[in-house]
């Protein structure tokens, strides 16, 4: 399960793995904790809502991705036990195996905050006195928790946050880029706003990481969670699955 604050934040940084992933065999679930309500310079919030809910529909379509809708407004992302116990449910539900996850350090705060509660969120998971919204039954099965790099490869005080696995998305870039395309209204806006070819820019983002593993690759950037209170110390279901798409040197946090 990918999870991500806003509509297109999947596509720009995640997506790649998590089609390679549901090419061995994974269940793929998408979910952005936010609608995309502030994507638009123009458009009134119910108008643009209701684009970007189709817009990452569509993306997820285009994978055969299960589709999540969200559950609050752009900057509406705020720590708190009420949106917490709402992802919490979506969590039981899915019960993922593995879940990829925004950087815990990023350029606004809307990212961060998805990561942080998608990690209580997958935390509480088996706990019976953690009541959801809706109230949704606990389960007890291990999970491994994967967070992207962050757009730049930078934490907000500008420090580079190196990668510990890096997955070989080249043969499935053109996938992403079609998932990326989707978020039409982004892609106006943006080149209309800031001159920026929204699809080049991911790609040149995505060569940026895999020039840190291999020259001339494209890839996407993971650290994986601490395991205490997910799993074992070894679960590493990202890694096993993935082997033949990794490359560079795997760091492991000591």
């Amino acid at each position: 399960m990918a999870v991500s604050a806003h509509p297109d934040d999947i596509e720009l940084m995640m997506a790649g793995t998590l089609i390679l992933l549901g090419a061995q065999g994974y269940q793929m679930h998408m979910m952005n904790v936010a609608d995309g309500s502030c994507g638009t310079a123009s458009l009134p919030v119910g108008q643009i809502i209701e684009q970007r809910r189709q817009e990452a529909q569509n993306a997820a379509t285009t994978i055969g991705a299960c589709y999540h809708p969200p559950l609050v407004h752009d900057f509406g992302i705020y720590y708190e036990p009420k949106l917490l116990a709402k992802l919490a449910a979506v969590v039981r539900r899915v019960k993922p195996t593995i879940l990829l996850l925004p950087a815990p350090e990023d350029y606004m705060e809307d990212h961060i905050n998805a990561s942080r509660l998608m990690v209580s969120a997958a935390f509480t998971r088996g706990m019976a006195n953690f009541t959801t919204d809706p109230p949704t039954a606990p389960y007890d099965a291990p999970v491994a928790l994967y967070h992207a790099l962050p757009w730049g490869l930078l934490d907000p005080l500008r420090r580079p946050v190196p990668a510990e696995l890096f997955v070989d998305i080249g043969s499935v870039l053109d996938k992403k880029t079609s998932m990326l395309a989707c978020h039409v209204s982004q892609k106006d806006w943006l080149a209309q706003s800031q001159g920026v070819d929204y699809l080049k820019l991911m790609r040149e983002m995505a060569a940026q990481v895999g020039s840190h593993a291999r020259p001339g690759s494209y890839a996407e950037g993971w650290r994986r969670h601490l395991h205490l209170g997910f799993a074992p110390q070894d679960y590493d279901p990202l890694s096993e699955a993935l082997a033949d798409f990794l490359i560079g040197t795997v760091h492991t946090p000591e």
